[in-house]
């Protein structure tokens, strides 16, 4: 008999099938007040759960869980889950990460691309006819080549920034992380520091850090007031890594210069929200990773994961495996 898994995404056909030759599939597009009753009843019956970073299931979902072996999601962020309770239970939540990392950079680039050149805004200047004649000075751009960029959390990601930046971009490289990153210095002569001197002395500053007890809120108001004010933060971690009405209050009041964000505090972002009405923040609907290419290989690195730890192979992509019992 096949172990029961529960599907919470919809998957391309292909990876479809694949997963319902290894599994007794219950399937759901997402978790919402609809399907409540069905999805927790799935949900205590399944061995396994398979989805994305979009729908978080509590503890007390969780705990309705009684049957589960393994989670798997296809994401390499894993705050939809509480990895202390899980590891409590000894199950395995597997995760992504490498096959997204040169995707994501790429987007953090273009986050910086376009806060340094006002890209977005001047590109609305022309589609509503309010390009008259030659730009003056009050919407002038920054360079990018030459600058400094600070990375706060120099991992697989960062790494692939500080790559594009240094070597694409002549950038100077700093650096602030758990640890130091002896290859980001010898490949990108990243220089490591705390962060309250990379905030300082950063013309770009980007946060790719994982949402951690640690890590939220870990940039609010005194952090901004540390940056320059030419200075552009660019945000690729997750929105409650940042206290977002002090983002806010730093671009209305021109404390700095301006902000790329790719993540929020609330997904999708209301429409009312302040930084919707500021020029200086360039706003992606978390698009990281959103790719053809790189979604269906995130897709096929779950499946994958799922299929090894239910044979009771952790030895790649487990986000909690340091807290499992032996």
């Amino acid at each position: 008999m096949k172990p029961k898994v529960l599907l919470y995404k919809p998957l391309p056909d292909d990876q479809r099938q694949r997963l319902a030759t290894h599994f007794d599939l219950a399937e759901f597009d997402g978790f919402h007040p609809d399907n409540e009753v069905e999805f927790l009843t799935a949900l205590r019956q399944a061995e396994g759960i398979i989805g994305g970073s979009g729908i978080k299931l509590t503890t007390e979902h969780l705990a309705q869980a009684i049957n589960l072996k393994v989670a798997s999601t296809i994401s390499v962020g894993t705050d939809q889950y509480d990895l202390d309770y899980l590891a409590r239970r000894n199950i395995p939540v597997m995760h992504t990460p490498g096959v997204l990392n040169e995707t994501t950079a790429d987007t953090l680039f273009a986050l910086l691309m376009c806060t340094a050149r006002r890209t977005l805004e001047l590109s609305n200047m022309v589609k509503e006819g309010r390009w008259k004649h030659t730009i003056g000075p009050e919407l002038y751009g920054t360079d990018v080549n030459g600058k400094t960029l600070g990375i706060i959390g120099m991992g697989r990601i960062g790494q692939a920034l500080a790559k594009r930046a240094h070597l694409g971009f002549d950038m100077k490289i700093q650096y602030a992380n758990r640890h130091r990153n002896p290859q980001a210095e010898q490949a990108y002569k990243a220089q490591y520091m705390d962060i309250d001197t990379l905030l300082a002395q950063s013309d770009f500053v980007c946060v790719m850090t994982p949402l951690t007890a640690e890590t939220e809120g870990l940039i609010g108001a005194r952090e901004f007031a540390l940056m320059r004010p030419d200075s552009i933060f660019i945000n690729g971690s997750r929105g409650r890594v940042i206290d977002e009405a002090a983002l806010i209050e730093a671009l209305h009041n021109k404390q700095i210069r301006a902000a790329g964000l790719d993540v929020f505090h609330q997904e999708p972002l209301p429409a009312d929200s302040p930084l919707c009405q500021l020029d200086n923040a360039v706003l992606f609907p978390h698009i990281g990773s959103a790719t053809v290419e790189t979604r269906h290989k995130m897709i096929i690195c779950a499946i994958d994961n799922l299929i090894h730890a239910m044979s009771g192979d952790l030895s790649k992509n487990c986000a909690n495996g340091h807290l499992l019992k032996e």
